[in-house]
């Protein structure tokens, strides 16, 4: 269970976090969710593919890092613990979240940064602090900054193009199944795509509202992306 309280310089001037990754550290996840303002990086390393939140039924984005269930193949034993150029904004974040805090001043609350203080990576004794000895934030909390306000903004941006993809009915189901070279075969079911087809065949004034409003590259680079699926099996017969 998470125990994310909201960061401050006073109360947290010693908190430090652990800048690398593992399963023990929480980053064992076959899928971890991904952002529109981060398509053009994620395209290049991972598969992108749509799933439905359960809550919401909204379509929402996610990198696809594993094959099985709690399975990362982008982990490894050197290095910053992870195999890959890019890594996705919301495993970068680390412990921390973006959640609105009321003001007097204002209708929808401030966004501001909370830390699950009950998460692995969370230290007082090894990592990179978050503040300054004297004052201020850490580059290392400067940069994490940047990274929670990519998904902020992020998510802003995927609800209204997951949101159009669905009016044009440019969205479709897709089946993955694997065969690895020791006879296993697997089955990824449950996630969506767009329709290759169908994103051909729209109307001159359809593409045009897509280009303008920055969608249509989203759904070639969502389409782009699917190549990155042999990639992650030949991940995945690498550790047979």
């Amino acid at each position: 269970m998470a125990n994310y309280v909201l960061l401050n310089n006073v109360q947290h001037q010693n908190l430090k976090v652990v800048d690398r990754y593992s399963s023990e550290l929480g980053d064992g996840k076959a899928a971890v969710m991904t952002f529109p303002t981060e398509f053009s990086d994620v395209q290049r390393e991972y598969p992108i593919l749509l799933s439905r939140d359960p809550q919401t039924g909204d379509y929402q984005a996610v990198a696809l890092l594993g094959i099985q269930k709690d399975e990362n193949l982008f982990l490894c034993d050197t290095g910053n613990g992870w195999s890959a150029s890019y890594i996705p904004a919301v495993v970068t974040r680390g412990p921390f979240i973006v959640g609105l805090q009321e003001q007097e001043d204002e209708a929808e609350g401030a966004p501001m940064i909370y830390v699950d203080l009950d998460s692995p990576k969370v230290s007082e004794t090894e990592g990179e602090p978050l503040f300054r000895q004297f004052g201020g934030n850490s580059p290392y909390l400067e940069y994490t900054s940047e990274v929670l306000r990519t998904i902020h903004q992020g998510a802003e941006v995927g609800k209204a193009m997951f949101h159009a993809f669905d009016q044009l009915e440019l969205i479709e189901p897709i089946t993955i199944n694997i065969d690895l070279k020791n006879g296993d075969k697997h089955q990824l079911s449950g996630y969506y795509t767009i329709s290759e087809e169908k994103l051909a065949n729209l109307s001159g004034d359809s593409l045009r509202v897509l280009n303008l409003s920055g969608y249509l590259q989203g759904a070639f680079l969502i389409l782009a992306s699917l190549s990155n699926i042999k990639k992650l099996i030949d991940r995945k017969n690498a550790r047979l």
